[in-house]
Parts: structure tokens; C-alpha cells; sequence
């Protein structure tokens, strides 16, 4: 079981930020957005393309559909339902959050190599 608060807090902050950018970014689970979200590709004076999101609905509908464009509203979200499930579920639990915490760092390397390269 985790032990270090620092390395906990370490753990469940990138465990959240890959689960947040699973759920709101990915393509990967662009069938969750989907029924909440319109994607619309416009472009620009110089033509270059844009996306943009129109929010599905009215009521509970635009609700999950606006949570689901904030990735800020999405991670807290996140936080609370990884740590919650940990507290229940720590045995079954931790292995997704150290995974999620290892995919969370190889997204960033990936990012930071990416616009050195650039």
C-alpha cells in the first residue's frame, strides 16, 4: 500500500491528470462526450482549422456537457472518485492509479520532447 503522503500526493496528482485527459480529451472515449458534445472544425482567415465544442441540450445534459468540456470541473471529479475508491478498494484500486500515475508521466515526457523537437 502506499505509505508516503508526498509520494501519495505525487501518485494521485498524476493519476488524475491522465484519467482528467482520458475523459475529456482522448479519442479514445469521445463515445462518453459524444451524446453531450457537438466537436465543430472551423477555419480561420489564414485556414487554419479549429475545433470547437457546442454543448448537447438542455438541463442535466448541458450540465454533464459543459463538466465534460472543463477539464479543471472533470479533474476534480476525478480526484474524488480515484481517492474515494482507494479508501474502499485500496488492493483493487491502487494497481488502475499506479498505472494511470505511470501513463500520466510518459504523456508529459511526451509533451516536453515534442516541443523540444518542434
Amino acid at each position: 500500500m502506499i505509505q508516503s503522503s508526498w509520494f501519495l500526493l505525487i501518485i494521485f496528482g498524476l493519476a488524475s491528470f491522465r484519467l482528467t485527459r482520458l475523459i475529456v480529451s482522448d479519442s479514445i472515449t469521445a463515445f462518453i462526450r459524444k451524446p453531450f458534445h457537438n466537436e465543430v472544425e472551423m477555419a480561420d482567415d489564414e485556414g487554419n482549422m479549429s475545433t470547437y465544442i457546442q454543448i448537447k441540450g438542455t438541463g442535466i445534459r448541458a450540465w454533464i456537457g459543459e463538466l465534460l468540456s472543463c477539464y479543471w470541473c472533470t479533474g476534480v471529479w476525478c480526484s474524488f472518485v480515484l481517492y474515494l475508491t482507494w479508501l474502499m478498494w485500496p488492493f483493487v484500486v491502487e494497481p488502475v492509479i499506479i498505472v494511470l500515475a505511470i501513463a500520466g508521466i510518459a504523456g508529459i515526457i511526451e509533451s516536453i520532447i515534442t516541443k523540444i523537437l518542434d
